[in-house]
This record gives structure tokens, sequence and C-alpha cells, in this order.
């Protein structure tokens, strides 16, 4: 374990040879979902939304490869869920022939025998799926019938495929399945897949419908002890990228430091063709970058960002002595409206 002053020391480094260097590039093919989730930051399945077509995709993708290394970052493939679109694999197999390394997040409800071989034949690198729970509790949670024994089934047929990069689950840790995590430890840990994601619910989206599954002080405390606590013992089990943490948790919880890479490292084009920085942003006009049936998406991604480079303050952060580490925390959990960050983790952890 890490002790303060180095953590500090690496901190102040990463600050100061901080680059603005695309790392992450998401592609959102669609709003449209087959989960109704109690979560979802972007009220998925609600909100109508134009989709490009494979045609529009094709010429996004040849302007990029023509202006970047397509190796040199990864295509993040998201929705809604993707793998609703009929013409999924379509805009797939042209991001592979162009050379994209591309990954995707999904519920895994749609990922049968047939799609995984798919999956891999166009090229998939990485996948993360969401269990949010035990058996009752994920399928309540996402408002699907038979959601959780489907989206095991389409781990299971990735892991029978083989040849991907990283296998991993994703769950969002709320009130109500707390006390789960345990269960699901021994459910996973049957399972060959390469790592475990934990992630907190945030008062985004959905969520602020729902009070009733925000995290109280103990359990966040829990929540990463928890995750503590499995890495010490060598488990692949890892914290989101969301959130400074304070000295006790940065880098034990997680392989890296947080900073908030909206617009350092993160540019998203929605599925409208709107560029923006992470897709988890409240949507608000002024952080639609351009739009790249009008724009060149190098020009917009050099040029423009400077709302999410310039940084976060408020009064109250500029007093806190982390502030030169967290610099406001995470953009998409960032209260717009009234200036002031509606998740912060001092006095709870730090």
């Amino acid at each position: 374990m890490l002790n303060i002053m180095t953590k500090k020391k690496d901190m102040r480094a990463l600050a100061a040879a901080r680059e603005i260097k695309l790392r992450h590039l998401f592609f959102e093919l669609t709003m449209r979902c087959n989960e109704h989730c109690l979560h979802c930051g972007s009220r998925c399945g609600d909100v109508k939304a134009e989709e490009m077509t494979p045609a529009q995709y094709h010429e996004v993708m040849k302007q990029i490869a023509e202006d970047f290394d397509t190796k040199s970052f990864t295509l993040c493939i998201t929705g809604g869920e993707p793998l609703i679109r009929t013409d999924f694999f379509d805009i797939m197999d042209d991001a592979n022939k162009q050379g994209f390394l591309w990954g995707m997040t999904s519920n895994g409800i749609l990922i049968t025998p047939e799609v995984a071989k798919d999956l891999k034949r166009t090229g998939m690198k990485t996948i993360s799926i969401s269990i949010d729970g035990t058996e009752a509790t994920h399928d309540a949670f996402r408002q699907t019938p038979g959601g959780w024994k489907r989206a095991m089934e389409g781990v299971q047929n990735l892991i029978d495929v083989g040849g991907f990069q990283h296998i991993q689950i994703t769950t969002v840790v709320t009130h109500q399945n707390i006390g789960q995590l345990d269960e699901l430890y021994r459910i996973f840990n049957d399972m060959d897949i390469d790592s475990w994601r934990i992630v907190n619910i945030d008062p985004i989206g959905r969520a602020n419908e729902h009070p009733e599954l925000l995290m109280t002080n103990e359990d966040i405390v829990h929540m990463f002890e928890y995750i503590r606590n499995m890495r010490i013992k060598g488990e692949p089990v890892t914290y989101g990228c969301e959130h400074y943490l304070g000295m006790d948790y940065e880098r034990e919880v997680r392989d890296w430091y947080f900073r908030c890479e909206a617009g350092y490292g993160v540019a998203s084009i929605m599925s409208n063709g709107d560029i923006t920085a992470c897709l988890d942003i409240e949507r608000r006009p002024e952080f639609i970058m351009g739009n790249i049936f009008k724009d060149r998406f190098k020009d917009v991604w050099e040029n423009k960002f400077e709302i999410f480079r310039k940084g976060l303050t408020c009064g109250e952060c500029e007093k806190c002595g982390e502030y030169e580490f967290c610099k406001g925390g995470a953009y998409h959990t960032w209260n717009f409206d009234e200036n002031r960050p509606n998740v912060c983790f001092k006095d709870v952890l730090f």
C-alpha cells in the first residue's frame, strides 16, 4: 500500500504532465434499449434520438482514420443497448476493416452463441456486461424479468467463444444490493471473467427519482473497504474511473489516480452526430462541441472542449486541502445550476 507522501508526489507529477491526448472515443450507437434501468443517467428508452446510418458511420470513421492513428485509442461502443441495432455488425465490421481497436458495454441479454462468434469475427477486443445484484435484485433494478439469466448466459457465451482480450462484469452498487457483494463474488469467481468492476450509483438521470437506491455514507465506506480488501487478496476487483477518493483510497481500489478525463482523454459522438466529452455528463447545449456532419472531429478535439479543460471549482472546493488533486471531481456529477459537486467524498472517505 502506497504511503500518503508518495501518493501526493505522484499526483502532483501527474497533474504537471497532463496532456490532451485522445484515449477513448465513444460511439453512442443508439438511445434505444431493451431494459429500463432505474439508475440510467441517459434515460435510455425514454429519449428519442436520431441514429446515424452505417454509411454515415463509414464516412465518420474514414475521416477519423485519416487524422488519427487508429491504434492509439480505443473506440468504445455504447448506447442504449448497441446490439439492439440490426445493422450493428455492419458498422463494427467496417470499424474493424478500417483498423480501429474497439470494445463495448452491453447488458448482455442479446449475446447468443452466434452473436458472441460475430463479436469475435468483427474484432471486438473488450466488453463490460452489467450484472447489478443477484437474480431478483438485478431483474427488478433493470425492470427486465429474466434479464439476469440471459445476461449471465451472454457472459458465458463470450467465455465459450474465447479469444477476447478482456471480459469484465460491472456492478452498480446501491443501498439495496450492497449486502450481496460476497454472494456475487462467489458466483463470478466460478466464471472465467477477467475482472469485476464495482461502481457506486450516482445521483444522475433516473437515479434521482429513486432516492431509496442511493448509498448512505456507511454504504460507501463499506464498498471501498470491500474492494480494497479483495485487491489485497489479489482478486481482480476494481473501482471505476469516477470520483476522487482521498489519499487513503487512491491507488488502493484501482490501478490509477483520479482525474476526470472528459475533454482530455475522452470524447464522444452521440447517435445524432453531436460531439461532446463523456456521455454521462448532463446533456446541456453548452456541452455540445460540434456535430460530425458539420465539423471535422479533429478540429473540434483540438480547438474546442475549453469548458471541460478549464476545470471545476466553487468556493467550498477551493477551501478544501485536497482540491489540488480533486479539481472539483467528476464532470458528470457536477451541479452546473448551483455550481457545486453533487458527489463529494470529503468527510466520508477523507
